[in-house]
């Protein structure tokens, strides 16, 4: 039997987990503050007179202002100056001013007015008549078309340069968030593996894992979480009804949580009783080819770089150097923060350069059609000395979670 697997249930494993939040630090205003003068020298540098950011999670990382997308326009607009002012409907404006962390003027509209042409509006009255705009590459299509069409003077382009140019390289108080993030997620993986039994049910082994992130601190449970068995595996998102656990199943299980916006993301393979020479081998070649992705991040390394040296791996080991299967179909891994997915991703031909403060997933999952699939994925960072993993990354086939058995 794998070590680490199965033996106990649902309630002694949740009976063990402790709050493990109480040491967190929040993102303090001066580092909103900091983030906001990064931007204002990139708007500057890239010759842009504003920047506009919608409600959503780059309002949220450059204002701490949580507030949902939605049909009606809500954003800030960060100008050269460095100044900021805000766009709300009229009828929000209460509301919003609770959620307000950094100051700023608000620009109210009515439900029969154009916020677009308010957009306008704000500017001229900032003596900007003409120039650049950027306008946040997560606003909707219907946002940016308004805007583009009630303002002709100008000439807007994505902010996408100017986000995740702040985005991509977190601060120590960022990765200690995502660090702590990841530790409750593996406990709550160490934990799941542990309720196995044959004939367990997915959804209940979702269940468990929501329960046991609220447990470990995490009011609102489990971010996502996908449970898979046998050959459900191949999928790597998951099926639309998942298979119930049977002896010498392939387990995988992803799942992750949020802590002060931040988030962990980490899955775990391993089998439930005894391994085949298929299971052991791709198993093998997929932490190979995880760790070559590892050891070629470093600082100056291009994103392209890290997922060719994964597909290296998996071709040597007889499988597709490309996306066919079997073989690795997606991209060796993404960049995380305040959203699951973000800047930068680790993809053929991608040359943005790793710097220090990024932070991205390393996920090759290998993918045998009609049999199983198998991912490991662990998160790193990095330093000026080159990556870090948050987590271990898997120890071996028969001992996963490396369980301490003397």
């Amino acid at each position: 039997m794998t070590i680490g697997v199965g033996g106990s249930n649902v309630n002694t494993e949740l009976e063990k987990i402790q709050n493990m939040t109480l040491n967190v630090k929040a993102i303090q205003p001066e580092e909103y503050q900091t983030r906001i003068q990064k931007a204002v020298s990139l708007i500057k540098k890239a010759g842009f007179k504003a920047l506009y950011l919608n409600a959503g999670t780059n309002l949220y990382y450059f204002t701490g202002t949580k507030w949902n997308a939605s049909e009606r326009m809500v954003g800030g607009i960060l100008f050269e100056d460095g100044s900021l002012e805000y766009i709300v409907p009229k009828f929000e404006e209460g509301t919003f001013k609770k959620y307000k962390q950094i100051d700023g003027k608000l620009n109210c509209w009515e439900e029969h007015e154009s916020p677009s042409v308010l957009f306008g509006k704000i500017l001229q009255d900032k003596n900007i008549t003409s120039g650049k705009i950027a306008l946040d590459e997560s606003a909707g299509y219907f946002l940016v078309d308004g805007i583009i069409k009630a303002n002709s003077a100008y000439e807007f382009e994505t902010a996408q340069a100017i986000t995740a140019g702040c985005r991509m390289q977190k601060s120590e108080n960022e990765i200690a968030i995502i660090q702590q993030a990841k530790e409750i997620t593996m406990v709550v993986q160490r934990a799941a593996a542990r309720i196995l039994h044959p004939g367990i049910k997915a959804e209940t082994v979702v269940d468990f894992i929501n329960r046991a992130h609220i447990k470990a601190g995490i009011p609102s449970g489990s971010y996502f979480c996908i449970v898979l068995f046998a050959d459900d595996s191949q999928y790597p998102h998951g099926v639309t009804v998942p298979q119930d656990l049977k002896d010498n199943d392939v387990v995988l299980i992803d799942t992750g949580c949020r802590l002060e916006g931040y988030l962990s993301d980490i899955t775990r393979t391993y089998i439930y009783g005894t391994p085949t020479e298929a299971h052991i081998k791709i198993w093998n070649l997929e932490k190979a080819a995880q760790k070559a992705a590892f050891d070629t991040a470093q600082i100056g390394a291009t994103c392209g770089s890290v997922d060719d040296a994964a597909r290296k791996v998996i071709a040597e080991g007889g499988l597709s150097p490309d996306y066919e299967l079997p073989g690795l179909p997606h991209r060796v891994g993404h960049g995380t923060g305040l959203d699951i997915h973000e800047f930068p991703y680790l993809v053929r031909g991608n040359s943005t350069v790793l710097e220090e403060g990024m932070v991205v997933s390393n996920e090759p999952m290998i993918c045998i059609p009609g049999q199983f699939g198998i991912r490991h994925e662990d998160h790193f960072y990095m330093t000026s000395e080159g990556p870090k993993w948050f987590t271990t990354p898997m120890h071996s086939i028969e001992n996963p979670f490396g369980i301490d058995v003397n």
